[in-house]
């Protein structure tokens, strides 16, 4: 008898590791999560770089005001005579920041409202549904200034807490998470609907599960694609927002920079100054469309009609 050699079999592989050996196959979008690695990490070396310079980013030096790139102040300063560098790191840690978080929020509210819907159907479904209407059908940028126009000392909040740094900031992102998460509301109604009809879950419930323990471990992590792609391309949209409000006044006021309201200061300066407009409005032109290339990247690499529609192309 002859011996017959059998070749070893190749050890199975996670999903998670083939899903990110096609996102890395997607070009374009692996330069732009470097890029936005490698932007995150310049923003965060803000304070050490301050530090290191000598240079407080708040402080104004009438004296200073329109210099040329030099030794301390590696893109000059603006008008107020203040570092360019130093408060373009800061504006791009709140601009991020607050894409992030305003995506995670809306996505918890969004997530829990189209779950509910989907999954209890009935009434539940009708209401919660056409709450969502109404919020689709409200125009996103003026409501979004009213809100953020809104005098919360007249509502019983001190000043001091009304105008400190941080509450501003958690205030643009919860009033951008309340106002963009039908989105999310909407796709999550889709997969649960969708999944409670399975069969496996109608066995859990005929063996006695509950609502929650369908809802936590059928429900959400069979829906969890589309939820995870529709994040991901909203965190571009969450960034302008925020520097759309920054730039009309009603977002993250200075003396806290960030890029939308560092446009609004060099407005009246495009002439003398252009560049003091160029930094600013290029980081979110290339921020928005690097998170939207990861977003397209992170579709191609869940979605397994993604790469029969690229070929089919």
């Amino acid at each position: 008898m002859t011996d017959v050699t059998v070749a070893a079999l190749p050890a199975p592989r996670s999903i998670w590791s083939l899903r990110f050996e096609k996102f890395r196959g997607h070009r374009l979008a692996m330069y732009s999560l470097v890029f936005l690695a490698v932007l995150t990490a310049i923003c965060l070396m803000a304070w050490p770089l301050s530090q290191y310079l000598g240079i407080d980013p708040n402080k104004t030096n009438l004296l200073a005001r329109f210099k040329a790139p030099n030794a301390q102040h590696w893109l000059g300063t603006d008008d107020l005579g203040r570092d360019v560098l130093i408060r373009l790191m800061y504006g791009g840690q709140v601009s991020i920041a607050v894409g992030l978080l305003a995506t995670f929020l809306m996505t918890v509210l969004g997530v829990a409202v189209g779950v509910t819907a989907g999954f209890l159907g009935g009434r539940t479904d009708a209401v919660l549904m056409r709450l969502t209407d109404c919020m689709i059908a409200l125009p996103l940028i003026p409501l979004l200034i009213v809100l953020g126009a809104v005098d919360l000392t007249k509502l019983g909040l001190s000043a001091a807490s009304a105008g400190s740094p941080l509450f501003i900031f958690l205030r643009i992102v919860i009033i951008i998470a309340l106002v963009d998460w039908t989105t999310m509301a909407r796709i999550a109604r889709a997969g649960a609907i969708q999944v409670r009809d399975r069969d496996y879950v109608r066995a859990a419930t005929v063996a006695g599960a509950k609502r929650r323990y369908n809802v936590l471990v059928h429900v959400l992590p069979n829906i969890s694609t589309p939820l995870i792609v529709a994040a991901t391309l909203t965190v571009g949209r969450v960034i302008l927002l925020e520097s759309t409000l920054s730039f009309l006044g009603f977002g993250i006021v200075p003396p806290t920079p960030t890029w939308g309201n560092m446009l609004t200061n060099a407005q009246q300066l495009i002439i003398s100054a252009p560049h003091l407009a160029v930094y600013p409005g290029l980081l979110i032109f290339a921020t928005v469309m690097a998170v939207n290339f990861v977003g397209d990247g992170v579709r191609y690499a869940f979605d397994p009609q993604a790469e029969n529609e690229g070929r089919s192309h």
